[in-house]
């Protein structure tokens, strides 16, 4: 019999997979995607629930290190889904002034693996501020399957104002520099490429992982240099790429690309098993490096 608690990576099929990315954008509920994983594969139903995330393993850096110090702030959002915004702000050791690391969730708001995010780019001596898209209707919710249903029903544009507004409430800061670095995972690295594209000469360098490309058409307007993260099974996302390359050659923005071998959509999350540690360290490795070259 197949512990779910224990499997790792290679153990699950690739099948299932394919329905966990599914299940994760919205494509069908947590039930339909156990049931279907169950009829896919002998030992499918425990290969799904070894996919559903544990935000215990996810902590890096503890809420008490002394390295940092973390608030939960509300701030100013107008236009956006109610006009506040609430965000998780980690501030370095120290008065700074410090660059600033807006970090930008997946599709089901802010959980615990964001926040711990935030708190290893702290760490690294950036000001980081983790937003709260949920937070108009009540917060993160303690889980993922309520936190997507969420999500998916907020109006898309007024979310992505909430957005643009926090990472202007980050920028102009008392404790900020004025330069601004981006990341996120997901809808979060999807909505990192839309910021740069907003935010033109405000945004200072992007990370985006495994996120939907920028509108072609709003690429003449990043100014900012990106460090783009791909997986390598992500089929999905990974075909955008060649359309968005030619736009921001032909714009003249500076990126560069990385696919990261033997990985799946999601590997930098370390709550589940689609998180590839030596890949998840390498990309992280080289934001840190690339946030510190651009925001210094």
């Amino acid at each position: 019999m197949m512990d779910g608690q224990n499997l790792t990576q290679i153990e699950i099929d690739r099948r299932v997979f394919d329905l966990y990315d599914e299940y994760c954008h919205g494509g069908m509920d947590r039930r339909t995607f156990l049931s279907r994983a169950a009829a896919v594969t002998v030992g499918g139903l425990a290969m799904a629930q070894a996919l559903l995330p544990r935000y215990v393993q996810a902590q890096t850096i503890s809420f008490t290190d002394d390295r940092i110090k973390a608030t939960y702030v509300t701030y100013p959002s107008p236009g956006g889904t109610s006009g506040m915004m609430r965000g998780y702000l980690v501030q370095p050791k120290g008065n700074g002034p410090f660059p600033v690391v807006l970090v930008i969730h997946e599709n089901r708001g802010l959980n615990p693996y964001i926040e711990d995010v935030a708190r290893r780019a702290a760490t690294e001596g950036f000001l980081a501020l983790a937003p709260d898209g949920l937070f108009p209707v009540g917060g993160y919710p303690g889980n993922d399957d309520d936190g997507r249903t969420l999500q998916a029903k907020l109006d898309q544009g007024k979310l992505r104002t909430d957005m643009v507004n926090s990472a202007r409430f980050l920028k102009t800061h008392a404790m900020s520099t004025g330069k601004l670095g981006v990341t996120g995972f997901c809808w979060g690295g999807g909505t990192t490429n839309f910021l740069a594209a907003t935010l033109g000469a405000d945004m200072n360098a992007g990370v985006p992982f495994y996120g939907p490309a920028a509108e072609t058409a709003s690429v003449p307007n990043i100014k900012a240099p990106l460090l783009v993260q791909y997986a390598e099974s992500d089929e999905r996302i990974n075909a955008m790429w060649p359309a968005y390359e030619t736009a921001l050659k032909a714009n003249g923005v500076p990126y560069e690309m990385f696919i990261y071998p033997g990985t799946q959509h999601g590997f930098h999350n370390n709550s589940t098993p689609r998180y590839n540690e030596a890949q998840a360290k390498i990309a992280w490795d080289r934001t840190i490096a690339f946030f510190k070259k651009n925001l210094a």
